[in-house]
């Protein structure tokens, strides 16, 4: 089986791409910076340079003789790049899609409409498919370091609402898996992680992961909104961000699945190991 991995150099797709790679496979990744893909793979990867805002023959070339695509997409009009793959992975013979998605589709949170539009573009294009609705990532709480290493405390419009974060290994063990076994063709498999834990017991955990104590102050929407647009600038993104942090507040985001259980075997790893493993981009 030959797969295609877009999003080769993120958080997931290393990750995926990594996982092929060790099961035996030679995956192919669909990259904008071949120097970054082979610092990571090295030669055990088919690279493939292009950008999917214009894909033409690149995509093309890169999805001959594929049989299955992970896909990672982001942004408010990821429904675009969603569609111009899926399509082209049809039109190439290419049996199966696997996107990235969010647990939020289900909800209308933050992102999810961004990504319910994504798996609708990926459902028209007649590709069979696979969903990974995933809940927010627990690398998501390393955008906390800095005010952690500078005043011990978390800040965050979340109150004592709680989610239940998922290592980004669980995620790409679930990918993998749904590429390789087509076991869930046809399936949104919604992947969590073990426990719903507030963002104060969060910031607790890394606390103890560091050996100091990490306090946790609610702030305001509006605070909140502000923080954010110092790092990410204005616009959607910003807003589904806040929006996230105010659901979380409301207990709106408390989901959790067997999902990785479901597909892996095993439990999903708790956020205590993820800090121990971050503990130095904390201190």
């Amino acid at each position: 089986m030959k797969y295609l991995v877009i999003g080769a150099t993120g958080n997931i797709g290393s990750r995926v791409a990594q996982r092929l790679v060790d099961s035996g496979a030679r995956p192919s990744v669909f990259v904008r910076s071949a120097k970054r893909a082979r610092a990571l793979f090295g030669d055990h990867v088919d690279i493939h340079t292009g950008d999917l805002e214009k894909p033409g023959p690149s995509l093309a070339a890169a999805l001959a003789g594929v049989d299955g695509v992970f896909l990672v997409t982001d942004g408010w009009d990821l429904e675009t790049r969603d569609r111009a793959v899926s399509f082209a992975a049809r039109h190439a013979g290419v049996r199966h899609v696997v996107k990235l998605s969010t647990l939020d589709v289900r909800t209308g949170i933050g992102t999810g409409p961004w990504h319910a539009r994504g798996e609708e573009a990926v459902r028209e294009s007649g590709a069979a498919f696979t969903f990974i609705q995933a809940a927010g990532f627990m690398s998501n709480a390393l955008g906390w370091s800095e005010s952690i290493r500078r005043d011990g405390v978390l800040r965050s419009s979340t109150g004592g609402g709680k989610i239940a974060f998922i290592h980004p290994d669980d995620i790409a063990a679930v990918a993998t898996a749904a590429l390789a076994t087509r076991d869930h063709d046809g399936e949104a498999l919604v992947i969590t992680g073990r426990e719903a834990l507030s963002y104060g017991e969060m910031a607790a955990a890394i606390g103890r992961a560091i050996g100091r104590p990490v306090g946790f102050e609610e702030i305001s929407d509006r605070r909140a909104y502000a923080d954010a647009v110092q790092w990410a600038g204005k616009g959607p993104y910003v807003d589904a961000l806040v929006d996230i942090w105010r659901a979380v507040r409301e207990s709106r985001l408390e989901t959790m699945t067997d999902g990785v259980k479901r597909v892996t075997g095993r439990e999903p790893i708790p956020f205590a190991q993820w800090a121990a493993e971050n503990a130095a981009s904390f201190q």
